[in-house]
């Protein structure tokens, strides 16, 4: 019995999420936010070695576009580094590829951890293990927590499945999300990889100034 229960606990919280992943792509047109990426060489996360703050557009129609603000630091970096994130970010939003990288039940196998209800950043949440279906830049191997009252992300925390850049490696992600407009958005992302070349670098992304674009409600 109790084994039956704890599948039918774990079925309703993955419906949960597809719900609000679903809620999310048909209600928000689009929006507009600040993004300021730093790098981080070797053990120094004091004094980045390249900076770069962009304003990122993203509309239903057409995916994600960027506008670089300012930029600083290592050239090298910049170019090949921070531009190739953002290169990835634009080709895996675009439409028909980006629901391939939704956090849903299609594309990940999602199975609930045990522990029931945590608190994580003052939200009571449930933790799910993902592993992805298929392979791409942007998918993850990790743990996905979720908002227990409707499902939205709050916090993932896992493995790339592949690198976005040739210099850098797979990277150890960590990803948080606050609840605007009912819909979980990124504030915080944080990537750590080793390569041969660039050794251990540390990436960290702050997201600000969001201005959400409604769809007309049905």
């Amino acid at each position: 019995m109790t084994s039956l229960a704890q599948q039918l606990d774990q079925t309703a919280v993955i419906q949960q999420v597809d719900a609000a992943v679903k809620a999310r792509v048909d209600s928000i047109a689009g929006y507009t936010v600040t993004e300021h990426y730093a790098v981080y060489r070797n053990n120094d996360e004091s004094h980045p070695a390249a900076e770069m703050t962009v304003k990122t557009t993203y509309t239903k129609e057409t995916g994600k576009s960027y506008a670089i603000l300012s930029e600083s630091g290592s050239a090298f970096i910049r170019n090949h580094v921070l531009r190739s994130l953002l290169d990835n970010e634009k080709n895996i939003n675009l439409p028909g590829i980006r629901e391939h990288s939704w956090f849903t039940s299609a594309n990940y196998q999602m199975q609930l951890k045990p522990g029931g209800v945590q608190r994580l950043d003052g939200r009571d949440c449930r933790a799910l293990a993902i592993t992805p279906r298929h392979k791409a830049t942007n998918m993850i191997v990790g743990t996905l927590w979720v908002d227990a009252k409707d499902g939205s992300i709050v916090q993932i925390e896992g493995s790339a499945t592949q690198s976005p850049s040739i210099f850098t490696g797979p990277a150890q992600v960590l990803r948080q999300y606050v609840s605007l407009n009912g819909f979980g958005m990124a504030t915080q992302a944080r990537a750590v990889s080793d390569s041969f070349l660039l050794g251990r670098t540390v990436v960290t992304i702050d997201y600000r100034d969001y201005q959400i674009h409604l769809l007309p409600a049905r």
